[in-house]
């Protein structure tokens, strides 16, 4: 059930051996990213309108390569996902059904990666980016690795929208920009998560979320 998944992830992105609790860094958010899914790789772009604005996390050098191909080309499984508002996977990146991003699945095949899979990252109609996944071998997830990065994509949302709220009008929270790579001047880039929400919205979000900690959600 999504109950259990969801309760499943909160549970290791609240516990990596440090029992006084540690407050929740984007490294550690990838880190579980790939964890839950059981891929090789992770990482989470953020976007606005039409635009890659860079990643929040990766979790190795392929995974960094990977989100700095889709920025660079334009083209690829985050982008899609990202503007069609839909998971996004291509299990056989040097056998595809259809060659939808020829520059990207190259480049992707000599870094050794066989497979790419993307998730949407969505609170209501608000769209803030994707969720980027990889192996290096081909192979398509099972139905309980999607459903758990379905899951993960959500809560990656709301842990993008808490980890901003708390920051100045146009300026990125430092907790977001510690493993980031943006690629706009100055920070115009990691103000998309303000720009794109309405205030009330990310409160919201924090509320039920703190409901839910406390026993009060569903």
């Amino acid at each position: 059930m999504a109950g259990d998944r969801r309760s499943r992830i909160l549970a290791l992105l609240g516990s990596d051996g440090d029992s006084d609790g540690p407050a929740l860094s984007t490294d550690r958010l990838c880190a579980v990213c790939a964890e839950v899914v059981n891929v090789e790789g992770a990482g989470i772009m953020l976007m606005a309108g039409d635009v890659q604005r860079g990643w929040i996390c990766t979790t190795g050098p392929v995974s960094a390569r990977i989100e700095e191909l889709q920025y660079a080309l334009g083209e690829g499984p985050c982008v899609d996902a990202y503007e069609e508002s839909r998971p996004v996977r291509e299990p056989d990146l040097a056998h595809p059904v259809v060659l939808r991003w020829p520059a990207f699945s190259e480049a992707a095949l000599e870094l050794g990666v066989g497979a790419v899979f993307a998730f949407p990252l969505q609170f209501g109609a608000a769209r803030l980016g994707a969720l980027d996944l990889y192996n290096p071998t081909p192979g398509d997830l099972s139905v309980d690795q999607h459903a758990d990065a379905l899951v993960m994509a959500t809560i990656a949302a709301e842990a993008v929208l808490v980890l901003q709220a708390g920051a100045r009008p146009g300026r990125v929270a430092a907790a977001l920009e510690a493993h980031a790579e943006f690629h706009d001047v100055e920070h115009q880039a990691a103000g998309m998560v303000a720009a794109q929400l309405e205030c009330s919205v990310a409160h919201a979000m924090i509320r039920d979320a703190a409901d839910e900690r406390d026993g009060g959600g569903p």
